[in-house]
């Protein structure tokens, strides 16, 4: 994270291209419901087990994992992808797996593009072989279509007459909020079909992708999400993919209860690329940044309590050429040193900037 500020008493407003707006819903509490299963002893006694489920949202859906799972676990796949063409068998020869979900009836998977692709920067390059194993147990190959590293999208493909495809819904990850639950499917340690449960514990983080550049937008939650579970769904009460696993911030190596997913309406804009071109592009405005609090606001005089502020601006990018001006002199302040001088954004294309993440998710919105 750069810890570069900027300092101008002069708040920028920028023209962009419309990016997505944050929707925040309210999340009310709940009364009980639950269906009611025969379950048979070991004697041959018949009794009455109760899933108790919780509503948590204000329409009074309820949040039941088994009912979740039994709609949509048939859509999750396991994904092998093979870099080493000497190899023939799904399972061996360098292989990496993840996890995907079935985008539509013509035999579209989703997956992360570290799944399926290797190697750095513009030299990275796609898996040679790929194959995808259904809960069936039925295993197919599948072509790589194209990979998006800047939001760690991946789209494959499988012959939609080989095997029975069960799409599953996409729902608006404007709309999630902290606090509602979600339901993670994939293949942990290559244990297909395994769920999770847990909450949004935050959205809009900024997390590292396969670029120089962040993923706006991430859902943080405390699901347990480990390796294998990439490129698999984040379910919400409904049922309805609102992101795909991407990565956990760990000291062990294995889930510490604070995992990420790429939010799936920067999923969909990616793959919509991805199905024309094999590629995606995005804006690009060529500034680092800082976010700007109330009483840095006072060090500074800057007259407002929140947008970016410049620190950086790379020479020749679309922001130079503006005339957006970076850091120029550095000061300490509360422990810390940060660079000021430079401009503060507090609006682009007409949406509020009142975070530094705020500029990044307008811009990645930019198409």
């Amino acid at each position: 994270m750069h810890r570069l500020l900027g300092r101008d008493r002069r708040p920028v407003t920028l023209g962009l291209i419309a990016g997505a707006a944050l929707l925040v819903a309210g999340v009310s509490a709940c009364a009980e419901s639950g269906t009611s299963d025969p379950v048979a002893t070991g004697g041959g006694e018949v009794i009455e087990r109760k899933i108790v489920s919780v509503s948590v949202q204000p329409s009074g859906e309820v949040f039941n994992p088994a009912e979740i799972y039994e709609r949509t676990a048939d859509g999750v796949v396991a994904i092998n992808a093979v870099f080493d063409s000497s190899s023939t068998s799904p399972f061996q020869g360098g292989a990496a797996q993840g996890s995907g979900f079935v985008l539509n009836g013509d035999g579209e998977i989703v997956t992360n593009a570290h799944v399926i692709s290797q190697g750095e920067g513009e030299d990275r390059t796609a898996a040679q072989r790929v194959f995808v194993e259904f809960r069936d147990r039925n295993v197919v190959p599948a072509e790589v279509v194209g990979f998006d590293p800047f939001t760690d999208t991946g789209l494959i493909k499988v012959d939609p007459s080989s095997v029975d495809l069960v799409p599953l819904n996409v729902g608006d990850s404007d709309r999630v909020v902290v606090g509602e639950p979600l339901a993670v499917i994939g293949s942990p340690f290559g244990e297909d079909s395994s769920l999770s449960t847990g909450v949004v514990s935050q959205i809009g983080r900024s997390v590292r992708s396969l670029t120089d550049f962040q993923i706006e937008g991430a859902i943080q939650t405390d699901a347990s999400i480990n390796p294998g579970n990439s490129g698999g769904p984040m379910l919400d009460a409904s049922g309805r993919v609102i992101g795909i696993s991407q990565q956990i911030v760990s000291r062990s190596g294995a889930n510490d209860g604070v995992g990420f997913g790429v939010p799936i309406n920067s999923i969909l804009q990616s793959v919509e690329q991805l199905q024309g071109e094999g590629e995606a592009n995005y804006a690009y405005i060529g500034v680092s940044t800082q976010p700007i609090y109330p009483q840095l606001a006072d060090k500074l005089g800057l007259g407002v309590d929140g947008g970016a502020l410049i620190a950086e601006v790379v020479d020749g990018g679309p922001a130079d050429e503006a005339g957006i001006r970076g850091s120029d002199q550095e000061i300490t302040f509360q422990g810390t040193r940060f660079a000021v001088g430079g401009d503060v954004v507090v609006e682009a294309d007409g949406k509020p900037v009142d975070k530094a993440e705020d500029l990044g998710r307008i811009i990645a919105g930019a198409v």
